[in-house]
């Protein structure tokens, strides 16, 4: 499941909302949906976001979050380590091939390790 499918399906269970009525309105199809909620597909489109908006009739922080969320949501992602040094090629291909094999208390102590850095001023030239 993607942080933008997790959000879409809480948001759907907490109004009450069909997956079919929730599909209709945003002109797709309930497969469709229901392979975006749980990660099967791509990240949603700028526009389907904005229907998705739309619908819940969210504002504000609300709707930055799902904007964001959408954003950092394609199940199938590409790291491109050319140029850096081997460390860092060698990592992301662990990564790769292991991520399936973490907890969701390893992702989370990476995932916090990660923010941590980036809070404190970690760039990045590739973003």
């Amino acid at each position: 499941m993607t942080p933008f499918g997790h959000k879409l399906r809480a948001m759907r269970a907490e109004r009450k909302v069909t997956l079919k009525t929730m599909a209709d309105a945003l002109g797709v199809s309930p497969a469709y949906l229901s392979s975006l909620e749980h990660g099967r597909r791509g990240a949603p489109t700028w526009y389907l976001v904005q229907r998705v908006i739309t619908f819940f009739n969210v504002i504000w922080d609300e709707a930055e979050e799902i904007e964001r969320l959408a954003q950092i949501s394609h199940p199938r992602v590409v790291i491109d380590t050319s140029g850096l040094g081997p460390e860092a090629t060698e990592f992301a291909n662990k990564l790769a091939r292991q991520v399936g094999n973490l907890t969701e208390s390893d992702i989370g102590a990476l995932l916090d390790l990660l923010n941590v850095r980036l809070k404190s001023g970690l760039k990045s030239s590739r973003t």
